[in-house]
């Protein structure tokens, strides 16, 4: 029986003219430590909804000129370093490598990085723990079809490669794609108790796949039986599985279903749990949690000309929109691609990023 969550659109409109955010750009100062800080005068428009509005507090200029250089091509997205004491965010940029921004959000600082990770597009960014207490940092490379794992310094420590024709999941449909020389193409990745959850939406497959760490020192992992999801429209298939994670805390991996507009959510054997319905033609790229509230950053808008929304989520309810290219005047963000949500000294804080172009903003809640 499926059972679906129904959202509770308590969506204000407010109509805003024709105003565009207006930053003075400063150049990003190098530390002898790789951090970079800029300071910014930014507009004072606002975009969401009751207590959920939002501003623009960064924009580009507030990262390093590696990164300003290479952000036009992202194609990736975030995820934060959650245990107690931490709060980086982390990403990374083709030929830029990886990057983490500080828990305050004030500095940035690049990570030395391994040439086959830096050559690569990283898809998605997790941060996931083993059982010994080990972070890492995994990187879906969904242009080379390979997933790096490294440490939270940049070693590299493993390479998944492709499934190949011997490799036996338990699903016929999978088996028969890899025999017949079907392209692996990851979009994302997430963990949970020693396996690893890849999806597969970029390729005909639109499967989640299993893998199982076999070794925690060296770290080492291979592909495992498991495989759930598929291409379709039915409860738990998708029309493009993009991103997965786990709502920290939990054991329940939430992907998001872009096509169909939906957060598919399973248990760690791939049981369909339930589908969280989202609005039609959002088209959203993934979904991250924190404090109670989730942010899903769409492809898409239900009306394309005004950009993609930004759904902010308090448990399985929309209760704000934000419209980065329509409200806040940001036109590179026409389509989302990823984003994150913090909060920080009693405040809510996105770090979003746009793609085609791709751009990096960082937003503020209005108090």
């Amino acid at each position: 029986m499926r059972w679906i969550v129904f959202l509770i659109f308590t969506v204000t409109f407010i109509t805003i003219g024709h105003i565009y955010a207006h930053v003075t750009e400063h150049p990003s100062t190098e530390t002898e430590n790789f951090q970079f800080i800029a300071h910014h005068e930014v507009s004072e428009l606002t975009s969401g909804q009751g207590a959920l509005k939002f501003k623009v507090l960064y924009m580009r200029d507030h990262f390093p000129p590696e990164v300003v250089s290479a952000i036009d091509k992202a194609h990736g997205g975030f995820d934060v370093d959650r245990r107690d004491g931490k709060g980086e965010t982390y990403f990374a940029l083709p030929e830029v490598g990886i990057i983490q921004i500080s828990a305050d959000l004030k500095t940035t600082r690049l990570i030395e990085t391994p040439d086959a990770l830096k050559k690569a597009n990283a898809h998605y960014t997790t941060v996931w723990v083993t059982s010994a207490g080990t972070p890492y940092l995994s990187f879906p490379a969904n242009d080379v079809g390979k997933i790096f794992t490294t440490t939270m310094e940049g070693k590299l420590v493993h390479t998944l490669e492709a499934p190949d024709a011997m490799t036996d999941f338990k699903h016929q449909a999978v088996n028969t794609y890899f025999k017949e020389g079907g392209k692996f193409v990851p979009t994302g990745i997430t963990h949970i108790d020693g396996m690893l959850y890849v999806t597969t939406g970029y390729s005909d497959l639109d499967y989640v796949l299993g893998a199982k760490l076999t070794s925690l020192d060296p770290l080492e992992a291979s592909w495992y039986p498991l495989a759930f999801g598929g291409k379709g429209d039915e409860p738990g298939e998708f029309g493009t599985g993009h991103h997965i994670t786990v709502p920290y805390g939990t054991n329940r991996l939430d992907a998001s279903d872009r096509a169909n507009a939906e957060i598919e959510r399973y248990s760690p054997d791939g049981t369909y749990l339930e589908t969280l319905p989202l609005i039609k033609g959002s088209f959203p790229c993934s979904i991250d949690y924190e404090a109670g509230y989730a942010v899903v950053a769409c492809l898409f808008g239900p009306n394309k000309e005004k950009g993609a929304p930004l759904y902010i989520l308090e448990g399985n309810n929309l209760v704000s929109t934000v419209m980065l290219k329509e409200e806040l005047g940001v036109e590179t963000f026409q389509h989302l691609h990823g984003a994150v949500i913090r909060k920080i000294g009693g405040k809510l804080y996105i770090i979003a990023q746009s793609w085609n172009p791709g751009d990096i903003i960082i937003l503020e809640q209005v108090m």
